[in-house]
Order: structure tokens, then C-alpha cells, then sequence
């Protein structure tokens, strides 16, 4: 399966330079090993994106409810994920 992912700059930067290898993401949507990311760039400034795209395959996903960046109740209904990929 594709899914597609909005990337903050910096982050997606980190991932070009392949100095970042994996996302952090509320597990709202089903993402398997296997799976593609494609990843594009978007400008939380503008809200655009800004044309750049990153393709990634899913290496392994972690699910834990133990990490608290979102409400609590997002994360109680989803959980979250943690996605590797090359």
C-alpha cells in the first residue's frame, strides 16, 4: 500500500540527508512492513506544500500508547506508531 505523509521541512531535510530513519506518527491509518511513505514536504508556515517528495518502504512499525505528543484522547483511541523505513 502507498500512503502518503505531510513532512515538516526540517524533518523531511533529516530524512533526505538520511540522518533520519524513521516517523513518529499517531496510528490514525493502517501502515504495515511492506508498505511505501510517500513522504512530501509541506510548509506548516505557508500550509503548501512545497513540490518536494521523499519515497520510502516501511521497514518495521512499533504501536505503543507510552509517548505524549497528542491529546489523550487521540491517543487512547489510536495509539501510536512508529514507522522505520530505507
Amino acid at each position: 500500500m502507498i500512503i502518503e505523509k505531510k513532512v515538516w521541512p526540517l524533518y523531511f531535510e533529516k530524512i533526505l540527508l538520511g540522518k533520519k530513519n524513521f516517523e513518529l506518527r499517531l496510528a490514525d491509518f493502517n501502515c504495515e512492513k511492506g508498505d511505501v511513505l510517500l513522504l512530501k514536504e509541506w510548509n506548516p508556515k505557508t500550509k503548501q506544500y512545497t513540490g518536494r517528495v521523499l519515497e520510502k518502504k516501511v521497514t518495521s512499525v512499533l504501536k505503543t500508547k507510552e509517548v505524549k505528543f497528542w491529546k489523550p484522547e487521540e491517543v487512547d483511541k489510536y495509539g501510536y506508531q512508529i514507522i522505520s523505513f530505507k
